[in-house]
């Protein structure tokens, strides 16, 4: 829902926005209105990472789709770098270069506003859903939205985050265009969106990149899905664990444990597929894999 109902603001705004910069001629406004085009078309991906990375897992891909989230949040970010920030940065460069032309400041303010009030409410759906999950982890807002695996959320909230202070800086251009009478400032203004854009898409898709690469787990994780395999009765020690993210909030875990008892080799096999079987419930878990310790090895501990 957080993804859908930016991407019905960023296309309104899309809209308006370029009505405004082609009426008013401001190179901060036609940066502006870059912006919420590429924010529009990035939703779209964003909306198809949502969609294919909840398939359920088949035998072609025993550890479901979620991957596919990152490939499309991935696609986003640098569909946001070059549709968003190459165009303001070239566009500013090339009107701080220009003659002035015309100057009229009244839609583009009446804009930015309407801007500031969409933007707004998207960016308070966001930051409710990320303080709600941030305390179930038990994390800062900021720090949990920089660290989930949740690309989408993460993607939609910097967003708007980078769309709120980017009107901030057009609206600076602009003002100070009309206060001094220079247009280098409205086009500094567009300057200034791009860059921002362009920190946004890169911090974007290096942490989808790290995903896509494997991307292992935080200690808080590790310990709680160590704990999560301990409390397992047939369990007497884990010696060895490999966390590895496979979609959002999806794991793949591989584990190698002592089992309680002493039972032969076929019942011993089974007892370890119940055990994979119970820790797959886990919300987290999407599959696990189990393997038996060596006697030498050293337990680990919560």
């Amino acid at each position: 829902m957080t993804v859908l109902v930016a991407l019905v603001a960023n296309g309104l705004l899309a809209i308006a926005k370029s009505v405004a910069a082609a009426v008013t001629g401001s190179a901060a406004m036609v940066a502006e209105a870059a912006h919420s085009w590429s924010d529009t078309g990035n939703e779209v991906f964003l909306l198809l990472a949502e969609r294919r990375g909840k398939r359920p897992r088949d035998a072609a891909h025993p550890r479901g789709y979620g991957r596919s989230t990152y490939i499309w949040s991935l696609v986003a970010a640098f569909g946001l770098f070059s549709a968003g920030a190459v165009v303001s940065v070239w566009h500013g460069i090339t009107e701080l270069m220009a003659e002035p032309g015309r100057a009229a400041y009244t839609a583009n303010y009446i804009v930015l506003g309407l801007a500031a009030l969409f933007e707004g409410v998207s960016f308070v759906q966001a930051s409710r859903q990320v303080r709600g999950k941030a305390t179930r982890f038990g994390l800062h807002p900021l720090r949990f939205v920089a660290r989930t695996s949740d690309s989408t959320l993460r993607a939609v909230f910097f967003e708007d985050s980078a769309a709120l202070i980017g009107l901030v800086l057009a609206g600076a251009g602009i003002g100070l265009h009309q206060l001094t009478g220079r247009h280098e400032y409205d086009a500094l203004g567009s300057i200034a969106v791009g860059v921002l854009l362009a920190a946004v898409a890169i911090f974007l898709m290096r942490r989808n990149m790290q995903y896509l690469l494997g991307e292992g787990d935080s200690a808080e994780l590790r310990a709680a899905v160590l704990q999560r395999i301990l409390e397992h009765p047939y369990v007497a020690r884990v010696t060895y664990v490999h966390l590895e993210y496979v979609g959002p909030q999806r794991l793949f875990v591989v584990a190698a444990v002592d089992l309680t008892g002493d039972d032969r080799e076929p019942d011993l096999a089974v007892r370890l597929r119940r055990v994979e079987a119970d820790v797959e419930r886990d919300d987290l878990i999407e599959d696990a894999v189990l393997t038996l310790s060596l006697p030498a090895d050293a337990s680990l501990t919560v």
